[in-house]
């Protein structure tokens, strides 16, 4: 039995059994793989193209359960529908995929390495008029939409309404969506610490958001889904004021509820160094 035994493992040439080696660059390699993979899940769970991509599985599985029962028909049919799949992708995730599109490219995992420009951030002092000013007008239920431009460019909505271009103050904010006024129906966008434009007009969405929400809401969730901008909607009927972000409302905010979650997008004021402070207060008692 032994003699047997090593007769066939001398015939089995173990030299050529070899572990295939692994590099560090492989694992690095399989890693960014498996990374790309979860983040396309993630992305794809979080967004409709989710109960799509649900669809296209139950469509997967049909197909291979009719090719195993010999169902032609049916196979022909999904073979012919599949030839056209790629396009048909295309089309179906075009809003998904120009917002994954927009994650990456506000991502700065490139450029912000190079890029500490502070540009596009808001004051605090900016941040605070927008919040006095949406509160005075909920009281009054004032219907407003102001939309807090971050990394996404809002070009493309500001050119639909009237260009302002002035410094941000609750006034002015509650002058412009005061009823019956020319600027009061539409959005109005801050970029850089200025009103840019007002009666902006927004995309819709088309995610159910709730029956007892009205156009403002909708076109507020709806340009969320487009940016990465913080949205604040003042209700005319309720007076609630909520923020739409990242394709998701939030609503019945109190005002430190709204401070919270555009703190992010807030550039801290920075007091200027006076190197030259004993001389201006010389300069003044010499007065």
């Amino acid at each position: 039995m032994n003699g047997s035994l090593g007769r066939i493992m001398s015939e089995l040439n173990l030299s050529t059994l070899s572990i295939p080696s692994i590099k560090f660059t492989d694992v690095i390699d399989i890693g960014l793989v498996a990374l790309l993979i979860y983040c396309i899940m993630i992305w794809i769970k979080e967004t409709r193209a989710w109960s799509l991509f649900k669809g296209i599985v139950i469509i997967f599985l049909v197909s291979i359960i009719s090719y195993q029962m010999h169902f032609y028909a049916v196979s022909w049919i999904i073979e012919k529908t599949l030839s056209v799949g790629i396009i048909a992708l295309i089309v179906l995730f075009q809003p998904e995929f120009r917002k994954g599109l927009e994650q990456i490219g506000k991502s700065n995992i490139v450029f912000g390495m190079f890029n500490n420009n502070d540009e596009g951030k808001i004051f605090q002092k900016t941040t605070q008029e927008i919040i006095t000013a949406s509160f005075k007008m909920s009281k009054v239920r004032t219907g407003a939409l102001i939309l807090i431009e971050q990394d996404v460019p809002l070009g493309d909505l500001e050119n639909t309404g009237i260009p302002i271009d002035a410094i941000v103050s609750s006034q002015l904010l509650i002058n412009i969506f005061e009823n019956k006024t020319p600027l009061h129906d539409g959005a109005v966008i801050i970029r850089n610490n200025r009103v840019a434009a007002a009666t902006c007009i927004l995309p819709l969405t088309e995610t159910e958001i709730g029956l007892d929400l009205g156009t403002r809401h909708r076109a507020a969730v709806g340009a969320s889904e487009q940016s990465d901008a913080y949205i604040i909607v003042v209700s005319e009927e309720t007076g609630a004021v909520s923020i739409a972000h990242d394709g998701k409302l939030y609503r019945n905010l109190s005002e430190s509820d709204v401070l919270k979650m555009i703190s992010k997008g807030v550039k801290p004021i920075r007091k200027r160094i006076k190197f030259w402070k004993g001389r201006k207060n010389n300069v003044e008692n010499n007065k």
